[in-house]
């Protein structure tokens, strides 16, 4: 019983902890996100600008509608989708900042399959 006196108020502190997001210092600038596919470490690179994004990946550019629902919630539309899975918006959500990246989650619009993955910034 003693145990669970303790861990009432240590578990009260927690639930107060906010993670900090400065969303607003990521709408815009150059950026780099690196993940892996199959043990091969995968780079794309985008420009982001309010209502743009400009992404390279693999030596092809392709250009996205932002618009933003919150400070750390964005939708992104192909502009120029190419077949009928690039049709699909992808709903993005920055969990957490740091100076120079954050942490986000992303999906289809719509979907319940989330994946997360860290941006990093390179320029502003």
């Amino acid at each position: 019983m003693k145990k669970l006196i303790l861990l009432f108020p240590l578990l009260s502190l927690l639930s107060c902890y906010d993670v900090e997001r400065n969303c607003k210092d990521f709408k815009n600038g150059k950026f780099k996100f690196e993940y892996e596919i199959d043990g091969v470490k995968k780079t794309t690179m985008f420009e982001r600008n309010d209502s743009i994004e400009i992404e390279t990946f693999e030596g092809k550019t392709d250009t996205s509608t932002v618009r933003w629902v919150n400070d750390c919630e964005y939708i992104l539309q192909k502009k120029h989708p190419k077949n009928k899975a690039e049709e699909k918006a992808i709903s993005m959500k920055i969990l957490t900042t740091s100076k120079n990246s954050y942490t986000f989650e992303f999906g289809m619009v719509g979907s319940n399959s989330k994946q997360k993955g860290t941006v990093v910034k390179i320029a502003d």
